[in-house]
């Protein structure tokens, strides 16, 4: 069992509402890079009163799931609709399909950590982070491809405001003390 997991599941019961949920959502947010977005996500969610820590990145992941889930239907849409540019058609749907797996990987997260199998729910969390830089990298195998901007785009959505910030809070909760900086291991390894 993955002891991030573990320690982070087992350190739960610790994270009280003590101060009532506009603070442990404002806790949960302070440590993300995109602290006004985390809030509001986690305001707007009607679920969100009342919620322990873990149902708050719960939160977060099922709103990171619905962007993989969008993200994979406009891929479809476009390689349908805008080009006759075989290849380009080939590559969006490549990268539709890299998205489904993300929204896959980010759902199977939710029933390890119902079930506490933590260490797959880590490696799952992991994938959905890699997905879009597979789709990236198919770019990157059609060097007269240009990457579009609305995919860049989409990608640093899902990477970077939701999953980043679902392993920066949990690696916090994880070691008990805030994160300082702002490079975790996970942004770094993208």
């Amino acid at each position: 069992m993955s002891s991030f997991f573990y320690i982070f599941l087992v350190s739960l019961p610790l994270a009280s509402l003590t101060n009532g949920d506009a603070d442990l959502i404002q806790k949960t947010c302070k440590i993300t890079n995109y602290y006004d977005l985390c809030v509001s996500t986690l305001e707007s969610d009607p679920t969100s009163m009342g919620l322990d820590t873990k149902g708050l990145v719960l939160i977060l992941v099922r709103v990171a799931t619905a962007n993989a889930t969008n993200t994979s239907t406009f891929l479809s849409s476009e390689s349908l609709s805008t080009t006759n540019d075989t290849t380009l058609k080939k590559v969006l749907k490549e990268c539709s399909d890299k998205y489904v797996y993300a929204g896959d990987a980010l759902r199977a997260s939710v029933q390890d950590l119902a079930s506490e199998s933590y260490d797959y729910a880590s490696m799952h969390v992991m994938a959905a982070a890699d997905y879009p830089n597979a789709c990236h990298n198919t770019f990157i195998g059609y060097p007269k491809l240009i990457y579009p901007q609305e995919i860049a785009r989409r990608e640093d959505a899902l990477k970077h405001l939701f999953i980043w910030n679902i392993w920066r809070y949990m690696n916090s909760v994880v070691f008990n003390n805030p994160v300082e900086d702002r490079d975790s291991i996970l942004e770094q390894s993208m």
